[in-house]
């Protein structure tokens, strides 16, 4: 039978038109009960309302009445709802919840959002307040909308109604397109075919359009309700009026093909109660939706779901098979075993995939210094691992990249320089034709093998400095496991390398620019070994620079957590490690404000810690604020965005442990600038 405790909730949101009780559906999916696996979010359901969860950075934004103290609703006797962020694990289990937003929330509802791809804007649903007012309709009834916001330096701003808002009817429970250019959501606007029904508005330059109603296939005389538009094409949403079995169940429609057949979920996604708000990864294969089923914490609960197959898979998402032509650049010739691989990018710009383009080593901040930095060297082509595809004979492979997705393209052959091409799935549906030349080097290779200077042995993975004296610039590359390293020399320019290598002092050998020639140049580069290396004891400090939180926030961007993995091995490898991980700001803000953010954000990243199986006794969170600065820029001093960035860190400091680590050393030139983070 129908839940009416959730009629009342569903009223309160302007949601009930009339009653429809649920008969059993002639479409339901039907799969085996080991194909999806499905738990409660324990760590974030309460007795009161958990639902409408939405993917935000690490984790997921929902909505809650899970405050006892507040304001509250007479009608249905909670607090009104909020929202609320949760980082996740790395089995998708949400971690301990914190309020999202003093902007968006406010002393009315908030209820279902969604976001844009990079995360810089929100759309959320909203009871109508006007000027800091509640707003009603002719009837005193206060309707649901629709309101936009953007990133700002502190937190959500420009908020504002979306253009079909209207203050006699709701529209509430937004969802956007992949390709951000098609907004679905539920609204019972006059015309509809019943109670709430679907609609979608497309944008037009930075207009919405009027909203077009998703028709009798779709919408029903009940209620259709918490769209969700997955990249595959595929819309979920909760329907009390196309059968089921029982309240709301979950249904799901192909909007992209021919015939938009609604297909019941089936178990275990639908209950005899009320199940709704379902959102799926992009790869289809896990996701999260609100139940009130027996089990539960209380009420609506959140729930977390697997689904190695897709569901049915009919959502995984689309692979765009796309040729990749690699040829010479001066006489187009093609090339034959040229090696691709394929990195995907994030909105921070880190990369993933099969291979690591980039190595993890931890370095003092100067010679013979305590405190140490993690830095990001990129490997060279032999360090990679096998490629993911070769060129063929025709100088071609065939590389199948998902959908709404932005990738690098990297591509080597032996006696060509090697080359970096970017490449976007977002918005493209079709197939491409990636035509990637490659270029005979106009520089000198410059080669060589290190050894250690005592013995004549070979020193592998080592890190290779070359400095540029035309330009000042230096970068690091590492030797393959051979000891090997090489490097393109521009002409008429002198250089210098050195080796750099735990327990081990190198000077620089001095390439000048009269020794550079098109045949190459090979070189030995000695190191000699040292009594006392840098090593991690009791007392080192290790200054953790790239992380990078949302805008005055605690929540860890996505992607940018790549320094805590690496302190995450190291703690793994060396289980005796006990460390105080604390976390500073700038100068900007108040005291205590800036006090109260470092604490949140230390624990953040010791959460991120013990959520992988790190011992919380064996991490200490503890906040600084902006009390131990790096450099000059304390009160009222001016300082650029770097200097003020070069003292925001989070820094971890090494309480005890038994043996003392070697570790590998560099320089530490900044790489980003975040000009939102403080």
């Amino acid at each position: 039978m129908f839940n009416f405790q959730k009629l009342i909730v569903l009223s309160l949101f302007g949601l009930f038109a009339q009653l429809v009780f649920a008969q059993p559906s002639d479409n339901e999916m039907k799969r085996n009960p080991e194909a999806v696996q499905l738990r409660n979010t324990s760590n974030i359901n309460t007795t009161n309302l958990e639902f409408s969860p939405a993917y935000y950075q690490n984790g997921i934004v929902f909505a809650s009445s899970k405050f006892k103290a507040g304001k509250r609703d007479k009608k249905i006797d909670e607090t009104f709802f909020e929202l609320f962020y949760s980082d996740t694990d790395g089995n998708g289990e949400p971690l301990k919840s914190r309020p999202f937003s003093l902007q968006v929330n406010s002393f009315l509802h908030e209820g279902p959002v969604t976001f844009s791809r990079s995360g810089e804007k929100i759309f959320f649903t909203r009871n109508n307040i006007k000027k800091g007012m509640r707003k009603s309709d002719s009837k005193g009834v206060t309707r649901l909308k629709i309101y936009e916001a953007v990133k700002g330096s502190y937190d959500w701003e420009n908020i504002t109604e979306l253009p079909f808002n209207n203050d006699e009817f709701s529209t509430a429970h937004p969802t956007l397109s992949a390709d951000e250019t098609k907004l679905y959501f539920s609204s019972d606007r006059p015309g509809g075919q019943g109670g709430m029904d679907l609609y979608v508005s497309t944008k037009s330059g930075d207009t919405w359009g009027a909203p077009v109603n998703l028709g009798p296939e779709i919408n029903t005389a009940g209620h259709d309700v918490f769209p969700f538009i997955h990249s595959s094409g595929n819309l979920f949403f909760s329907s009390n009026g196309h059968g089921g079995k029982g309240g709301l169940d979950l249904f799901m429609a192909n909007l992209e093909g021919t015939s938009k057949e609604v297909m019941n979920l089936g178990l275990p996604f639908n209950s005899s109660t009320d199940d709704l708000g379902l959102i799926l990864s992009p790869d289809g294969k896990s996701g999260y939706f609100a139940s009130n089923r027996a089990g539960g914490a209380g009420k609506d609960d959140i729930y977390h779901f697997t689904a190695p197959d897709g569901i049915l898979g009919a959502t995984t998402p689309d692979l765009l098979t796309s040729l990749i032509t690699v040829y010479d650049l001066k006489d187009n010739s093609l090339i034959e075993g040229a090696s691709i691989r394929i990195f995907e990018q994030s909105s921070n710009g880190f990369l993933g995939g099969n291979n690591d383009l980039y190595q993890a080593v931890l370095m003092p901040i100067e010679d013979g210094s305590s405190e140490m930095v993690f830095k990001l060297v990129k490997k060279d082509a032999a360090s990679l691992g096998e490629p993911d595809r070769y060129s063929d004979s025709k100088g071609e492979a065939t590389y199948d990249f998902m959908g709404e997705k932005k990738y690098l393209i990297v591509v080597t052959k032996d006696g060509y320089a090697g080359k970096e091409t970017t490449y976007s799935t977002v918005g493209n549906a079709t197939l491409s034709n990636i035509r990637i030349p490659l270029d005979k080097p106009r520089c000198s290779t410059v080669s060589g093998v290190l050894k250690n200077k005592a013995n004549n042995n070979l020193l592998p993975n080592t890190i290779v400095k070359i400095w540029n004296g035309c330009t000042g610039e230096e970068i690091e590359i590492f030797s393959n496991d051979k000891a090997e390293f090489e490097y393109c020399a521009k002409p008429d320019c002198d250089y210098m390398i050195k080796g750099v290598k735990a327990n081990f002092g190198s000077e620089f050998v001095k390439i000048p620019a009269s020794e550079l020639s098109p045949n190459g140049l090979r070189k030995e580069v000695f190191l000699t070994p040292v009594s006392r290396g840098p090593s991690i004891a009791a007392g080192t400090v290790i200054v953790l620079e790239n992380i990078y939180y949302d805008f005055n926030k605690s929540s860890i961007r996505t992607g940018a957590a790549r320094e805590l993995d690496e302190l995450l091995v190291m703690m793994q490898n060396y289980p005796s490690m006990v460390i105080e991980l604390s976390s500073h700001t700038d100068s900007r803000g108040g005291n205590d404000y800036n006090l109260r953010l470092s604490q949140s954000r230390a624990e953040s990243a010791k959460q991120y810690l013990t959520a992988r199986g790190i011992a919380s006794s064996r991490v200490r969170a503890v906040g600084y604020g902006e009390a131990t600065p790096r450099n000059q820029c304390v009160d009222g001093v001016k300082c650029s965005e770097e200097e003020h960035q070069y003292n925001r860190r989070t820094e971890v400091k090494v309480t005890s442990i038994d043996a003392p680590v070697n570790v590998r050393y560099g320089n530490n030139a900044p790489e980003i600038i975040d000009r939102r983070n403080r």
